[in-house]
């Protein structure tokens, strides 16, 4: 796999590419480092989405840290953030998520959680790296035996735990709202009608059957087509999707209109504001942030602090400033008042608290910001092309040349994903035919330049 850590945890294809061994290996270093301190018998909690893959590598999480005196507490499937939550509310020593997020069913993933419900930095996911691939040795001098070895315990009260700490983030009901659910067939299966009927909403829930091959299948955050044509047809005062492991949220209208995590962002930034719960003023956002949320926040007097993408990256600049509010385009909101991390459905609850106190429709809500025209082309790569296609000249040409035509009237950024071997082109401004060509062309540059042989 390379390294094993990207900008949200370990990722690859499962059980051929982040094989059980690795799973086992990244249970044992994971034990090792994030219990180090600890003076009484490390716990350690397990959660997972609903690939088919995710029972097997809970499996093999659990025997490593079980195998290094340390405990397991396995949650089943929950969210990532009740992960985040519950190691809190447990006073556990550390938590694991098993989901490749918004990928599909092949791949998998490893989130590691510290025991204050925060992703790890990336000092110590180096730490936990360097011990699996540079000294696997030191693991093997701590592997226990006898009456030492750690005990696996289930924790059934884990979802309901969740979904009871999210309800008590709203003063009021949700009676009056008729929404539409998307679950993405995955973790959100097992909590958004209890949380959302709980709260007295009228819920209609799709895509929330998971038969462990289906999870994000042509569902869920990243295909809103299915939720905009079930709110019409239904007559829903609004949608909203999650995605696999149910840490993202986006939203569509009455009309079937998306609600990006750009406008959700400037919808809570209003809305806080205008409440004066709004820290310094300040929202975090990330490189990928429209241009015409920049608009919205200058005219409000809403300052913006800007990071690179990823939530860990958000939460650690909310953390530094003091924020509590950051999110980006992909839904990734997170109210550092309310929870650690990146969550879907407290997102979505916030916003239909919005909905129901402002007492207009969502489409309404949804004019708060002038969304930029962005096209993204992702370029796939081989591993051999990775950080070594920003040195090369044409495509550092083809990018400048088309920033200088673009000017001031929008935007291009060109990065490499932190999840997936792809080089995301992204280009923003007022006319979408010339942007689009922009982007094309600059894809093309990079096939030729990074070409994938057989």
């Amino acid at each position: 796999m390379g390294r094993l850590f990207g900008t949200d945890g370990a990722r690859g294809v499962a059980i051929t590419e982040l094989t059980c061994e690795m799973a086992m290996q990244i249970g044992r270093a994971s034990a090792m480092v994030l219990t180090q301190k600890t003076k009484h018998k490390p716990k350690i909690l397990i959660g997972k989405d609903t690939r088919i893959s995710s029972d097997v590598l809970e499996a093999a999480l659990a025997a490593g840290i079980c195998s290094i005196g340390a405990d397991a507490a396995i949650l089943g499937v929950v969210p990532t953030p009740a992960v985040a939550y519950l190691v809190r509310k447990r006073e556990a020593d550390a938590g694991i998520m098993i989901s490749a997020s918004h990928n599909s069913m092949e791949f998998n993933g490893i989130k590691l959680f510290s025991g204050k419900g925060y992703k790890l930095s990336d000092d110590i996911e180096e730490e936990i790296e360097s011990l699996i691939l540079d000294s696997p040795e030191k693991i093997e001098e701590q592997i226990s035996g006898g009456a030492n070895i750690g005990r696996i315990t289930y924790d059934k009260n884990a979802g309901w735990d969740y979904i009871r700490s999210l309800m008590k983030t709203i003063d009021h009901d949700l009676s009056g709202i008729r929404v539409a659910i998307d679950c993405a067939n995955g973790s959100a299966s097992s909590t958004a009608e209890k949380l959302f009927s709980g709260l007295g909403a009228a819920v209609m829930l799709i895509n929330s059957n998971p038969d462990g091959m289906n999870i994000n299948d042509r569902c869920g955050s990243t295909c809103l087509d299915g939720l905009s044509r079930f709110v019409v047809a239904n007559k829903c005062h609004i949608g909203v999707a999650f995605d696999g492991d149910a840490d993202r949220c986006l939203a569509v209208d009455e009309t079937g209109a998306i609600i990006d995590g750009d406008k959700l962002i400037a919808i809570f930034a209003r809305d806080m504001r205008d409440r004066g719960i709004l820290v310094k003023n300040t929202a975090v956002v990330t490189i990928m942030t429209n241009l015409g949320f920049t608009h919205f926040a200058k005219a409000g007097n809403i300052n913006t602090v800007t990071t690179k993408v990823g939530d860990r990256y958000i939460i650690e600049q909310m953390l530094a400033g003091g924020y509590n509010l950051g999110g980006e385009q992909s839904g990734h909101i997170i109210f550092r008042d309310l929870s650690t991390t990146g969550d879907g459905q407290l997102t979505a609850v916030q916003l239909l608290s919005v909905l129901k106190r402002s007492d207009c429709k969502a489409s309404e809500l949804a004019k708060i910001m002038e969304r930029y025209p962005q096209v993204m082309i992702n370029v796939k790569i081989s591993a051999e092309w990775k950080e070594k296609w920003k040195n090369d000249r044409e495509i550092e040409d083809i990018i400048a040349l088309n920033q200088k035509n673009l000017g001031t009237s929008g935007r291009i950024l060109v990065r490499e994903s932190g999840t997936e071997p792809l080089i995301r082109v992204m280009i923003e401004g007022r006319h979408f035919d010339v942007i689009n060509d922009m982007a094309i062309k600059i894809a093309d540059k990079i096939r030729e330049r990074c070409p994938i042989r057989d």
